[in-house]
């Protein structure tokens, strides 16, 4: 499981709760090169449409784009969107190799952040909502939204 308090965040997947369900959430440390490192802090970093895989006893991400440092060097990545290897222990790794074997479980990238200097990436373990579970939270943060708008025209009346 995550620890808490987390650093400085720097992307965030705001689709994310919207389209699925989060039900565990693991911090995992990203394997990037210097130049990847300087462009994330700067907020260069899109996770919308990326995902995670277990090859080999590995996890990977996939579709993450980094854009590339302007004041880069040679060692700039060709490819800003290339599978970048997350740090995970064995026992998480086995755990989420077996979830994610399952129907309709998905490792979803949550945000990334700094801690202690150190690049860490929040995944979720995520099964994905039908288009009647999107219409029901929906209607329910719409009756929510009603119920705060009736409490503050409320207190507004005056005395």
């Amino acid at each position: 499981m995550a620890k808490g308090g987390e650093g400085k965040v720097l992307v965030q997947n705001k689709k994310a709760s919207f389209d699925y369900f989060i039900e565990e959430t693991y911090e995992c440390g990203i394997v990037l090169t210097g130049t990847e490192i300087k462009s994330l802090r700067m907020g260069r970093a899109n996770i919308s449409d990326s995902f995670a895989t277990i090859r080999n006893g590995e996890a990977f991400v996939h579709n993450m784009h980094i854009s590339p440092f302007e004041q880069g060097n040679r060692y700039n990545p060709s490819d800003p969107t290339r599978a970048r290897k997350l740090l995970l222990k064995k026992e998480e790794i086995g755990k989420l190799l077996g979830a994610s074997k399952q129907q309709g479980y998905s490792l979803i990238p949550l945000k990334i952040y700094i801690r202690n200097g150190f690049a860490k990436l929040l995944l979720g373990l995520a099964k994905g909502k039908k288009k009647y579970d999107k219409r029901e939270a929906e209607a329910r943060r719409d009756a929510q939204r009603d119920i705060q708008r009736a409490l503050r025209e409320k207190q507004k009346i005056p005395r």
